[in-house]
C-alpha cells in the first residue's frame, strides 16, 4: 500500500499518524499537487492529497474516507467508536478541526500570490473562520484530557494535526496563549511518537 501526499499537508499528517497508531505499513510517496510534474492527477482526478493506493491498485482521496478505511484494516488502536452517537461526536470534532485546516491552506495560498492581486477581505473572512474554530474546540475540550473525554480518538489526531498546521504556517496567531486547554492538550499529544514523526517540514 502507498500513500501519496506531502510533508507540510495537515491532511497528509492526520493519515500518517493514524496508520501509525495503527501499525499499518505503507510506502510515503512525497508529491506535492503544486508542483509542475506531480502524478496526483494520476490518482486523484481533483488533484489534491492525500491519495491511499490500496493492495489492489484501487485508490483512495480525502483524509476522513482514508481514516475511516485504515480503521476498518487494523483492529489494532481503535480510534473510532463502533457506537453511532459516539462515532458522530467525533466525526464532528474531525470536521472542525478540517475545517480549520480548510481556511488556514485557504489563506496560506492566497498570500503566495502577487500583492495586488490578493483579496483581504477574503483573508479576512478565512481568518475569522479560524478563530471561530479554535474557539468551538477550546470550549467544547473545556477541562478534558483528551477531546470526546479521558480516551484518545481520532478527534485528537483531527485537532492535533489542525493546531500543528497553525503552529507551522501561521506564528502570528496566538493560539497557544488565547487557549491553553488546546496548548496542553497539543503537547500531550507530542509526546505520542506518531505526532514526534510527523511534523511539518518546508
Amino acid at each position: 500500500m502507498q500513500l501519496i501526499g506531502s510533508l507540510t499537508s495537515p491532511f497528509v499528517r492526520k493519515v500518517r499518524i493514524v496508520a501509525a497508531e495503527k501499525f499499518i505499513e505503507y510506502e510515503l510517496v512525497i508529491d506535492t499537487p503544486w508542483s509542475e510534474d506531480t502524478r496526483v492527477p494520476e490518482f486523484n482526478p481533483l488533484g489534491k492529497v492525500p491519495v491511499w493506493i490500496m493492495e489492489d491498485g484501487k485508490t483512495l482521496f480525502d483524509s476522513r474516507v482514508i481514516v475511516e478505511y485504515l480503521e476498518h484494516v487494523s483492529p489494532v488502536g481503535h480510534l473510532l467508536p463502533k457506537d453511532a452517537r459516539p462515532r458522530i461526536a467525533v466525526k464532528r470534532w474531525e470536521a472542525l478541526a478540517d475545517g480549520v485546516c480548510d481556511a488556514a491552506a485557504l489563506v496560506f495560498v492566497e498570500r503566495k500570490r502577487a500583492a495586488d492581486k490578493q483579496d483581504p477581505e477574503w483573508v479576512k473572512r478565512q481568518m475569522a473562520k479560524i478563530a471561530a474554530g479554535l474557539n468551538m474546540m477550546s470550549d467544547d475540550l473545556g477541562n478534558q484530557n483528551w477531546c470526546t473525554g479521558e480516551f484518545f480518538c481520532l478527534a485528537d489526531v483531527a485537532v492535533g494535526c489542525a493546531l500543528g498546521y497553525l503552529e507551522f504556517r501561521f506564528p502570528e496567531i496566538d493560539w497557544r496563549r488565547q487557549h491553553s486547554n488546546l496548548s496542553e492538550l497539543f503537547d500531550r499529544m507530542m509526546q505520542r511518537p506518531a505526532f514526534k514523526e510527523t511534523v511539518p517540514v518546508a
